[in-house]
């Protein structure tokens, strides 16, 4: 535990603030996901869009910054953050940054013939998570967060 909080240390402030963001980001994320799907799927963003592929260069910064702090902190709950709960987090976190986004969901068979599932996130033309092994799956659905788009905001009141 006491090396878990040097390592936080060692993070300038900002980085410490972003990955507390991300703690928090990943937790709201998975109790999401404990709601039916049905439930959360209009909060993802406009179902079947793609936002463009076009990379605003000065988002970059933001982007590695999210990446890195919903990579590291997903390492460090005390819940299950696999990646549905850290594309949702990305979503969020992007969202609050103002920044587009699109959320892919794919599915591929295992080594065994079973279906197995993954989520990733995409802003312009970089790949915020998930993209580790996405290229095996064939995209199912998506969601895109347009800077427009009224998605994702607060908590799930509909129940």
């Amino acid at each position: 535990m006491l090396k878990k909080i040097n390592g936080f240390m060692k993070y300038d402030n900002r980085m410490k603030k972003v990955l507390l963001e991300a703690f928090f980001m990943l937790g709201w994320a998975r109790i999401l996901k404990s709601i039916p799907f049905s439930k959360v799927a209009p909060y993802l963003g406009e179902k079947s869009v793609e936002t463009p592929t076009y990379l605003n260069e000065e988002s970059r910064k933001k982007l590695k910054e999210v990446s890195k702090a919903i990579e590291i902190m997903s390492r460090h709950t005390l819940w299950e953050s696999k990646c549905l709960v850290q594309a949702m987090a990305a979503m969020k976190m992007l969202k609050r940054r103002n920044i587009e986004s699109t959320l892919y969901m794919g599915m591929a068979k295992d080594e065994y013939g079973a279906l197995i599932a993954h989520a990733w996130i995409r802003s312009g033309s970089f790949y915020v998570t998930g993209s580790q092994g996405m290229e095996r799956f064939t995209v199912v659905g998506t969601f895109a967060h347009n800077v427009s788009n009224k998605t994702l905001e607060g908590e799930i009141n509909e129940s």
